[in-house]
């Protein structure tokens, strides 16, 4: 039987990826544009008909949805992405896209869960994951595919570390969550629903979150643009905003 808050958005989570590896299977990806339109869709009606049944009195803040203001008066908002990285969903075999649901209450993200359904795989905030290896080798920054962005590049300069490409922010934060890589430092823009899961899950994980220059990221806000984020290993905070300084 369902109960918790960690439970809800672990399942959620994976009924939409498992929702979202199907619509991929079914429709061609000659046709990119109707398959991102249609996995956005139904992963997000799949994620309202799902939080209606088993959380009715919660607010919700979906990436696909209308933004209704009653979510300010609220004191649990669910925070959705029902498809991260629609791009990369639509490129197969491609893995680095996600499903991100997370929940804020009374001003703190006290649950979430991301999946990565081509990976098969979905990370909550209970049982957390464990924290990652300390590594050995040099150290890995991931960042976007196609516009890694001041941030990346001014870490990846100061710390002598490797780049490492990627798709979704979801993916993105979930490989320093894995151990796949150490930072994640992005600026350029992003909204709530882009950081709110996997920061709830790096944060349990014992990972560093925050906006770029160390100061708290801040949810359900009447304008949901977050312009930047790190997350990174809890010892590598501080020499990363340092080398951060003046890329917001």
């Amino acid at each position: 039987m369902v109960t918790s808050n960690h439970q809800v958005s672990t399942m959620l989570a994976h009924e939409a990826g498992e929702l979202l590896v199907r619509v991929r299977s079914e429709l061609s990806a000659d046709d990119a544009t109707t398959l991102r339109a249609t996995g956005d869709r139904r992963s997000h009606d799949l994620l309202m008909s799902r939080l209606a049944e088993l959380r009715p009195d919660d607010a919700v803040l979906s990436e696909e949805g209308s933004d209704d203001p009653v979510r300010l008066e609220s004191d649990r908002v669910w925070i959705v992405d029902p498809l991260d990285g629609t791009r990369e969903f639509s490129e197969p075999p491609r893995t680095d896209w996600a499903v991100h649901v997370a929940l804020w209450e009374r001003g703190q993200l006290v649950a979430g869960a991301v999946a990565l359904p081509a990976l098969g795989v979905t990370l909550g905030t209970d049982p957390a994951p464990a924290t990652p290896a300390r590594p050995t080798g040099r150290l890995r920054v991931v960042a976007s595919r196609t516009r890694p962005g001041p941030a990346a590049d001014a870490v990846t300069a100061a710390l002598d570390a490797t780049l490492v490409p990627m798709g979704s922010a979801g993916a993105k934060a979930m490989a320093v969550v894995r151990g796949e890589a150490e930072i994640y430092a992005h600026t350029g823009g992003q909204y709530e629903w882009d950081s709110a899961a996997p920061v709830a899950v790096a944060r349990a994980a014992g990972l560093h979150a925050s906006r770029i220059d160390g100061t708290a990221l801040e949810y359900n806000q009447p304008d949901v643009y977050l312009p930047d984020l790190l997350i990174c290993r809890p010892e590598l905070a501080t020499r990363c905003i340092e080398a951060l300084r003046g890329c917001g």
